[in-house]
């Protein structure tokens, strides 16, 4: 039965600190490189690297791959949830504007999306296609992906089978880690937490 091993990795902290990104193309901030690098300085033995196309992920993707040779597969269904009108801004700010909006959303993400925002059924069902395409292509490696706190907090919730309203009750801070282990495929693969919080190993 074939093993496949996934690491998990968020971006580090970004230009102009904690705010909804989203869609956004925003640089890693000197911060942010250095929290990254310590999560996966002790960490190796990966074989393809997928990550978001957003640079916050995908410049520490080909930092990596140049390190350790190795492909990368820029996948744009890795990208965060779209957050609307509320891209760009800060928790508090978007609170000043409407607090009992900001409240729903953190209570049910699944039920309250920012307004233009990318409804979470819609982030839920390409991230999830996406996970089930790369266990397909590359079944039996091991893999990293490069991405979001959402991508990761879905993905877990997913794995865990957690409401969607529950998303919020999993903290994935800059550059947290986690590792998945799969074995075998399709309807009958069983997916298993293995790692998380801190760095690779």
């Amino acid at each position: 039965m074939a093993e496949t091993l996934i690491d998990l990795l968020r971006h580090g902290e970004p230009e102009g600190g904690v705010r909804f990104r989203g869609h956004s193309d925003n640089l890693l901030s000197s911060a942010g490189w250095a929290q990254m690098r310590a999560a996966a300085a002790s960490a190796g033995g990966w074989e393809v690297i997928a990550t978001s196309p957003l640079r916050r992920c995908a410049d520490f993707a080909a930092e990596l791959a140049a390190r350790y040779s190795l492909p990368v597969e820029m996948e744009a269904r890795l990208k965060e949830i779209g957050f609307g009108v509320w891209e760009g801004l800060t928790a508090e700010q978007v609170a000043a504007r409407d607090p009992d909006a900001l409240e729903r959303f953190w209570r049910d993400p699944a039920q309250h999306t920012p307004p233009g925002g990318e409804p979470l059924a819609d982030f839920e069902a390409r991230v999830a296609a996406c996970w089930n395409d790369l266990l397909q292509r590359h079944a039996g490696k091991r893999i990293l992906l490069v991405c979001h706190g959402g991508v990761i907090r879905l993905i877990l919730a997913q794995l865990l089978q957690m409401p969607r309203s529950h998303l919020f009750r999993l903290s994935v801070p800059f550059a947290a880690a986690c590792r998945v282990r799969v074995r075998g495929s399709g309807n009958t693969a069983l997916a298993e937490l293995v790692h998380l919080g801190g760095a690779l190993r």
